[in-house]
């Protein structure tokens, strides 16, 4: 028993020491354009070295003598210097962003999003309250701003209401809102902009190719209730348990229930959404429909799916419009534009880390390196026998690893994704883009919620320290780290299992590339 003891203590020291180095390090890394800036330069200086190297493959698809491109010649000084601009304005995420937040940001700021969480939240049986705060943060990723700093503290302030551990409360809030990045029962702000980078990356091998937003819908609805239940069950079993009886002398909050007024324009909002599902399904499902392709009659590749960024803006906005004019949020059209000013007005970081986002992923891609990588990449695979499912479920490992030294996902994705899309697409049986994103975002989702570089971490602990002021970033790493381990086993599980039945991740979505 006492060798048992040390053991444990052995480890859980070495995982605290590890963790610390962790922090230190994700400390000290530059700020994310900053990165991009320095990988840009990388790039261009790899590309004349690689070319005086005479680095070159053989493109498995035409058979050609795919070369490098050097940067610092003079083509390439010139293509850099009259491209720059380019590439900032054709990224993709760029536009698909900036457009779908006019609809998100109206949602926010009328408070609807609020209104929306805190009626799932309260009117939910005391049985389930953990499934509904679970659930709320999964659906709060669809604008994680509201998730963050609204149903975390409040998921804390209902389970000390109840007379449960308010630790416990913060912890189911934060594995829905967090732990759910890849999962939801919509689509959301983030799905654009992972799938304008999928584009990018996929273009290498397939130059008209386009990776829709709505590519991982079918697979986020199955992880939503992996997220949900397996949430719900740490929370109840392992959680609250080991955090046993709440001792502190924080005085209990009282959560307002929603107004008349509140609820009238949640019903009118909801009934908005619902006119809008059904005129919106009249343009595709009738064989004349005018959302179809009007000569292939397709839903799949028509101008339904080619303008579903408007689709999302809409399905957020009309709501919004509609419960800010009930309650009051929305007076006249200068506080319908004052809302949707103010949500813009916090994009002016993204922006900039997309300008050298942009600059890194077309630099790569001009230089031909991504694409000289992802065939070596590829054939060394192949050699080497791993290109099965736990190929798949290695790229979720290592993009979890990753996860935990930096916190933007899009940055994250914007890196890997123009080496692992095309390596993938380029195996024997090639992976459809979709898939490679749908692993990125596990991966990315099971860290989130132990690595002191996510954004919102300091934030989640200055929540925890209203209820003990020794509450520190140990104790958020702890109380979460059982939702990583489950999260994992469950989620990659039900990953090998969908690509094993060969099911569609979603529209337009197959597994592997016919």
């Amino acid at each position: 028993m006492k060798i048992l003891k040390n053991t444990r203590n052995f480890l859980s020291r070495v995982f605290s020491r590890s963790l610390d180095y962790i922090e230190i390090i994700g400390n000290k890394l530059p700020h994310p354009a900053t990165i991009f800036a320095m990988l840009a330069g990388i790039v261009i200086l790899l590309s004349t070295l690689t070319y005086w190297a005479g680095t070159s493959a053989v493109h498995p698809v035409d058979e050609s003598l795919v070369t490098v491109n050097n940067l610092l010649s003079a083509d390439g000084i010139r293509w850099m210097y009259t491209n720059l601009l380019d590439n900032f304005l054709r990224f993709p995420p760029l536009g698909y962003v900036l457009v779908v937040m006019i609809g998100i940001g109206l949602a926010e700021g009328t408070g609807l999003f609020a209104v929306l969480i805190r009626s799932l939240v309260l009117s939910a049986p005391p049985k389930l309250i953990t499934y509904a705060i679970v659930l709320a943060g999964i659906i709060s990723g669809l604008a994680v701003e509201a998730g963050y700093v609204i149903l975390i503290p409040l998921g804390a302030m209902l389970f000390h209401a109840l007379g449960r551990h308010p630790m416990a409360g913060l912890a189911a809030a934060f594995c829905g809102v967090s732990g759910g990045f890849g999962a939801n029962f919509l689509i959301g702000s983030v799905d654009p902009i992972l799938a304008g980078i999928s584009t990018s990356a996929a273009q290498l091998i397939i130059e008209d190719m386009v990776v829709n937003p709505a590519v991982n819908y079918y697979f986020m609805i199955a992880s939503s209730f992996v997220v949900l239940f397996v949430g719900a069950w740490v929370t109840d079993s392992i959680v609250e348990p080991r955090l046993g009886t709440y001792k502190g002398s924080t005085e209990k909050f009282t959560i307002d229930r929603l107004t008349s007024k509140e609820n009238r324009g949640l019903r009118w909002a909801g009934i908005s959404v619902l006119i809008f599902v059904a005129l919106m399904s009249l343009t595709v499902i009738p064989e004349n429909g005018i959302f179809r392709d009007p000569e292939t009659g397709s839903v799949l590749h028509s101008p339904f799916f080619d303008g579903i960024i408007i689709g999302i803006l809409l399905f957020f906005f009309i709501p919004a419009l509609v419960y800010g004019a009930i309650v009051g949020t929305i007076k006249n059209d200068k506080d319908l534009m004052k809302h949707i000013i103010r949500s813009m007005s916090g994009m002016g970081g993204y922006i900039v880390l997309v300008f050298f986002a942009a600059q890194f992923v077309y630099f790569f891609n001009h230089s031909n390196l991504g694409l000289i990588i992802a065939i070596k990449g590829a054939s060394g695979l192949v050699d080497i026998g791993f290109t099965g499912p736990m190929l798949i479920v290695a790229f979720v490992f290592l993009s979890a690893f990753i996860n935990l030294f930096m916190g933007s996902a899009s940055a994250k994705w914007a890196i890997i994704a123009p080496i692992f899309i095309p390596m993938l697409m380029l195996l024997d049986n090639p992976y459809h883009p979709g898939i490679t994103q749908a692993a990125f975002r596990i991966g990315d989702s099971l860290t989130n919620l132990i690595t002191p570089m996510m954004s919102y971490f300091a934030l989640i602990v200055t929540f925890a320290q209203k209820y003990d002021e020794k509450y520190g970033i140990g104790t958020i790493i702890s109380t979460m780290l059982p939702y990583t381990i489950f999260l994992t086993i469950f989620w990659t599980l039900l990953m090998v299992i969908w690509i094993y039945l060969g099911i569609p991740l979603g529209p337009d979505g197959p597994i592997f590339i016919e």
